[in-house]
């Protein structure tokens, strides 16, 4: 049920189990009597530093946080208005199918709490092994709530493996009693999901200087449009001759009572190379919108819901304005407007701290990845098919300084197919670390995050990123480039001391596609046109997709020589030869994690925890 739910552990023994069984038991007994000795009294937001709305509406708020000595994660549900219960929990990709579920349910009379788990047709079943833990339930003037623990991996192969990147959390509200937790409908419940990265990186916060100032980068006075999707674009511009000033710092600046609408948050600075640019504040797909708008693409912050402040290390912060910095910015504000809200006023935005005194180190932004070309293709049908980009040993020896970068923050990107990221550093010939993964990615969920430690890299080091793809639900080939529907796979690293460096990717050799095309050709009875005006793309859609020819391009990709693009900011690459570059070659590869499995207690029955919630609402 989990993708990376089935991995071996090794278990501890028997009386390990016993002692330990016995200290979670008083750890869960002390909490439980504490949380009765607070009852009707709100808990402090320290305890829980990350929140997020669970449902449109506000009336399911998730707030959690993350012990990484006890490897486990505490959760607190608000649920404003209860009725008959609530199931919260994770799947891979958001489905209620093959979920991970804590459940909340009523008969009329009586509440009750368990572990339970769904299958592939989403019938629920109580789980032999009870890993959500109630540590307490009470009510106070803004509604009821649910406290209950988690371990990050719990050795229950019907239980979901808790890593970094994003998680699927799901929840699904009971309108009406039930006798029993099989007798739940699944289809039947009102419910959705949200996107969060649960396992936030433990960072000390840096000391801020005293000359730090604000600016709110912010849309005024938006309507929401009424419709499910928006993307909305607005101008803003910097005081006129605003000298050079280090970002150190950025937060999410949201309306109050749009937390649940705001989904994600970008500002952009746009290109030096035009003195002005218009004024705009509309949809950013209106034909209204100024083509110019689209030289704006240069990333000063990125937030996405459930996400705090980001911090710049204390050695360096992120340049803007002075000589060569543009003073247009363009901010992107996605709205997720699934119950088609009318008339909702935002003024949204993200607030910059920034300081005039400049920190020892220019911070730098650099694209790892893919090449946007129609060279790199996804064959339709496919449920995990992987491209792969380089960053070459040649590349990183001409363009990084002798004592290295140190990258502390990455964003993964791809299109809608990308399902799943991850980005390692090679150094001669072996894999050392994974500089950021996701393995549950979701194109709907992008932001900046910081690492939980950060990555050294040094002259003649790789970074390889790969992306994982499903296109089972088209039915001609995914190619490349800009195009929602054409793929792309990024990892915009960040990282100081600033380079010439901006731009390090590949993508494979076209002369080598040209002979696959020839091959293609010569093995299948359907002719693929191979005429000098007919495009790649075209190519590739021509192409009849039986399993020769899509393993012929897998060992393709996997084989060829690469096209190298070692860019400067300036979009001129490096001095060099870069044209039909041999991959990699890698001798050692990092080992996949085995997941460390908690001390728990003899099995238990498989039976919920009654609780005393009182009458439920009808």
């Amino acid at each position: 049920m989990q993708n990376s739910r089935s991995k071996p552990c090794s278990c501890p023994s028997l009386k390990l189990r016993e002692v330990a069984s016995m200290y979670f038991t008083m750890v869960a007994a002390f909490l439980v009597i504490l949380v009765v000795a607070l009852q009707g009294s709100a808990p402090r937001q320290s305890d829980f530093p990350y929140k997020v709305p669970l449902d449109p509406q506000g009336l399911l708020e998730l707030s959690w946080n993350v012990s990484y000595p006890e490897q486990a994660v505490h959760f607190q549900l608000l649920i404003r208005e209860l009725r008959f219960g609530l199931l919260f929990g994770m799947s891979d990709r958001g489905e209620f199918e093959n979920a991970d579920l804590a459940v909340l349910w009523s008969d009329g009379h009586s509440s009750y709490f368990g572990d339970a788990w769904s299958d592939a047709e989403g019938q629920l079943h109580m789980d032999s092994q009870q890993d959500y833990q109630l540590l307490g339930a009470r009510r106070a003037p803004e509604g009821l709530y649910l406290l209950f623990r988690r371990a990050f991996s719990t050795c229950d192969p019907k239980d979901y493996l808790i890593e970094d990147g994003t998680v699927h959390l799901i929840y699904g509200i009971l309108e009406k009693p039930v006798h029993s937790l099989q007798a739940i409908n699944v289809s039947a419940l009102h419910g959705g999901l949200q996107r969060v990265q649960l396992l936030k990186p433990n960072i000390s916060i840096p000391q801020l200087p005293s000359d730090m100032q604000t600016m709110e980068i912010t849309a005024p006075d938006v309507v929401i449009p009424s419709q499910e999707t928006t993307y909305w674009c607005y101008m803003a511009e910097l005081p006129e001759g605003f000298p050079k000033h280090h970002i150190i710092m950025y937060e999410p600046v949201v309306t109050a009572g749009n937390e649940a609408l705001v989904h994600h948050m970008e500002v952009f600075q746009c290109a030096a190379q035009f003195d002005s640019f218009p004024h705009y504040n509309g949809p950013c797909d209106s034909k209204m919108k100024p083509d110019r708008l689209n030289y704006c693409r240069h990333v000063l912050a990125a937030w996405a819901m459930g996400a705090q402040a980001f911090y710049y290390p204390e050695e360096a912060g992120l340049a803007f304005g002075g000589p060569g910095s543009s003073r247009y910015l363009r901010l992107e504000i996605h709205y997720h407007n699934p119950l088609v809200f009318k008339g909702r006023r935002d003024s949204s935005g993200i607030r910059l701290y920034y300081t005039a005194t400049l920190r020892p180190h220019d911070a730098g932004i650099m694209e790892l990845g893919l090449v946007y070309t129609p060279v790199m293709a996804i064959p339709p049908g496919e449920d995990s098919f992987t491209l792969t980009g380089y960053c070459t040993d040649k590349c990183t020896q001409l363009a990084l300084p002798a004592a290295g970068i140190r990258i502390f923050a990455s964003q993964l990107h791809t299109h809608l197919a990308g399902r799943k990221v991850v980005t390692v550093l090679s150094r001669d010939g072996r894999e050392r670390q994974v500089v950021n993964a996701d393995r549950h990615y979701s194109p709907h969920f992008q932001e900046i995050r910081m690492l939980k430690e950060e990555v050294a890299v040094f002259p003649g080091d790789e970074l390889i990123t790969t992306c994982t793809y499903n296109t089972e639900d088209r039915s001609r080939a995914t190619v490349g480039g800009f195009g929602i529907l054409e793929e792309m796979c990024v990892n915009y690293v960040h990282y100081y001391p600033q380079t010439q460096l901006e731009l390090c990717k590949s993508a494979v050799d076209p002369g080598y596609l040209h002979r696959y095309f020839n091959l293609v050709n010569r093995f299948n009875d359907e002719e693929i046109c191979m005429c000098p005006q007919v495009s790649v793309p075209q190519q590739f859609y021509s192409i009849p997709w039986n399993s020769f020819n899509r393993d012929v391009l897998k060992s393709l990709y996997g084989f060829a020589p690469i096209s190298m693009h070692c860019n400067k900011s300036s979009a001129v690459r490096f001095p060099g030869e870069w044209e039909k570059q041999p991959l990699p070659s890698i001798i050692e590869r990092l080992r996949e994690p085995v997941p460390r499995c908690p001390p728990s207690p003899e099995p238990q029955p498989a039976a919920p925890v009654p609780l005393n919630l009182g009458q439920l609402r009808r």
